[in-house]
């Protein structure tokens, strides 16, 4: 792959998206090749967390602007469904995802941070959704995404306007979970990426799973957490969990 590098380290992996003279920005081949990188990471059973994150002074700056100008209505639609299919490939994988958002996280750039399961930003990121600017809208997720992680009136906000905010500001609107100092971001990172693969691969992946589904199933979502938390009781990853606990030491979940 030329414009998705990939890398594993253990139990995790780090995805970078590697185009920064194009500030990252998510051509239809750079899409490609990070749903090759989504779907390797998924699939690898020694993985338990990943980490995404851009090369140079961008996470991802955006779609590729000049791709969209050559597109008619059926070209937009069809390319708003291709980024669809890639992102929720993210927020619906048994993995961990980690957004390291090292620079511009906007347009298509911010939506692939929201379809990760948190945020960690440099002091340096700045985040928007421009695409007003340009006479068009999100395509990528941030009408549904955006909503469900800073509230309906935050993501009218950044969507209608088009503004964009610093990473403090995306802290403090609930977008982002932590902020860090630029040169200690993938230092911050790859430290939460390694307890997150400390803890039970089934807990983790069934924990994801009913999060995922608090907005759609209503009611039952209570009844669906049940259901899920009475699989991880009666797994072998709770007896090692307990049995660590009891007796004082780290657990060990990979024997």
């Amino acid at each position: 792959m030329n414009f998705v590098l990939l890398e594993k380290r253990d139990k995790i992996a780090i995805i970078r998206i590697n185009r920064p003279d194009k500030l990252n920005a998510l051509s239809p081949e750079v899409l490609d090749e990070l749903e090759k990188a989504v779907k390797e990471v998924s699939e690898d059973k020694e993985i338990l967390s990943a980490i995404i994150t851009g090369t140079g002074k961008a996470f991802v700056a955006g779609a590729d602007i000049g791709y969209i100008k050559t597109l008619d209505e059926e070209g937009g639609y069809r390319m708003a469904l291709k980024g669809q299919e890639v992102f929720s490939a993210i927020e619906n994988s048994p993995k961990v995802f980690i957004a390291a958002v090292n620079g511009y996280a906007l347009g298509g750039g911010c939506e692939l941070a929201l379809a990760c399961d948190f945020i960690i930003a440099s002091e340096n990121a700045v985040f928007g959704q421009p695409e007003v600017n340009l006479g068009i809208m999100p395509g990528w997720g941030a009408t549904q995404r955006l909503v469900r992680k800073v509230g309906m009136n935050w993501a009218k906000y950044l969507i209608l306007t088009g503004e964009r905010i610093d990473a403090k500001t995306a802290y403090h609107i609930g977008l982002v979970q932590k902020v860090v100092n630029h040169d200690n971001l993938m230092d911050e990172a790859i430290n939460i990426a390694n307890l997150v693969a400390e803890k039970g691969p089934l807990a983790l992946r069934l924990s994801k799973e009913a999060i995922n589904k608090a907005f759609d199933l209503g009611d039952f979502g209570f009844r669906y957490e049940a259901l899920l938390f009475g699989k991880t009781v009666g797994s072998k990853d709770k007896e090692e969990g307990i049995n660590a606990f009891f007796e004082k030491r780290k657990p060990n979940f990979f024997k």
